[in-house]
C-alpha cells in the first residue's frame, strides 16, 4: 500500500472511532495481563463473562496466589484450555511476586518471561497499560494486514515489523486496536463485508464482496477470534 493510501486508511478508521479500546475488561495492569493470557483461542466476550466475578475478588498477584489453582479453575472453566491457563495464571502471579514486587513490568522481555505470556500478549499490555506504540498481531490483524496490502507477511512477527515500519504518527498508538476491530466486525475471515467497509477503495482485496440481499448495513456482529492454525475459537 502506498504511503498516501496508508495515511488515508488510518485517517478513515480514526474518524470512525477516535478512541478505540480493547474489548477485554480489566481493572489494572495485572488483571489486563490475566485477561489477555486467558483470551488465547477464546473470544473477548467469553473471557469477560468469566472474569467479571473473578476480578471483583482478585485484582493482585498476591490475591490470585491466595485464591489457589482449583478456585481459579472454577471461575474460568467456561474458557477453552482453562486447565493450562489456570496453571499459567498462578505461575505468572507467583513470578510477579517473587521477581517484580507484585508489579507488572513495563518491559517486553520481562513480560515474555511470564508463563503463558507471548509476544502478542506482551504487546497488548505494553500498549494498553503503558501507552507504548506496539502492534499486537492476532489472527485479525494478520488477516487484515495481508488482505488489504497494508502489511503483508508470512508470520505474525513479519506483519508486526511491517506495521511498525509503515504506520505513521499520529496513528501508531491506536493502530492495532483499529485493525483488530476492523477485522472482527468488517474484514471477517470467511466473508469480508466489503459492501460496508470504509476503506474498501484502498484495499488490495479482489473481488470485493457484494451486499447480501436484505442485509442491513448497520449493527455489525463480531466474528469469533478463530485460531487459523487450529480452527478453534
Amino acid at each position: 500500500m502506498k504511503k498516501a493510501d496508508v495515511i488515508e486508511f488510518y485517517a478513515r478508521l480514526a474518524e470512525a472511532d477516535p478512541h478505540p479500546e480493547t474489548e477485554l475488561e480489566f481493572v489494572n495492569p495485572y488483571t489486563l495481563v490475566v485477561a489477555v493470557a486467558l483470551s488465547a483461542q477464546a473470544t473477548d466476550v467469553c473471557v469477560n463473562k468469566a472474569t467479571r466475578a473473578l476480578f471483583r475478588e482478585v485484582d493482585t498477584p498476591e490475591k490470585m496466589v491466595a485464591l489457589g489453582l482449583e478456585d481459579l479453575k472454577r471461575h474460568i472453566k467456561t474458557i477453552g484450555l482453562y486447565n493450562t491457563k489456570a496453571k499459567n495464571v498462578i505461575a505468572l502471579s507467583q513470578m510477579l511476586i517473587d521477581d517484580y514486587g507484585g508489579e507488572v513490568p513495563n518491559d517486553r522481555a520481562a513480560l515474555e518471561r511470564l508463563p503463558g505470556v507471548g509476544r502478542k500478549t506482551a504487546n497488548v499490555v505494553l500498549n494498553v497499560a503503558f501507552g507504548a506504540e506496539t502492534f499486537a498481531v492476532d489472527t485479525h490483524i494478520f488477516r487484515v494486514g495481508n488482505r488489504t496490502g497494508l502489511a503483508r507477511g508470512k508470520t505474525p512477527l513479519a506483519v508486526e515489523l511491517k506495521l511498525d515500519k509503515a504506520t505513521p504518527q499520529p496513528f501508531r498508538l491506536h493502530a492495532h486496536h483499529w485493525l483488530i476491530l476492523h477485522g472482527r466486525y468488517v474484514c471477517k475471515a470467511r466473508t469480508p463485508e466489503c459492501w460496508r467497509c470504509i476503506v474498501s477503495d484502498l484495499c488490495a482485496y479482489k473481488p470485493k464482496t457484494p451486499a447480501p440481499k436484505g442485509r442491513s448495513l448497520a449493527s455489525p456482529s463480531p466474528e469469533p477470534d478463530i485460531d487459523p492454525a487450529t480452527g478453534e475459537a
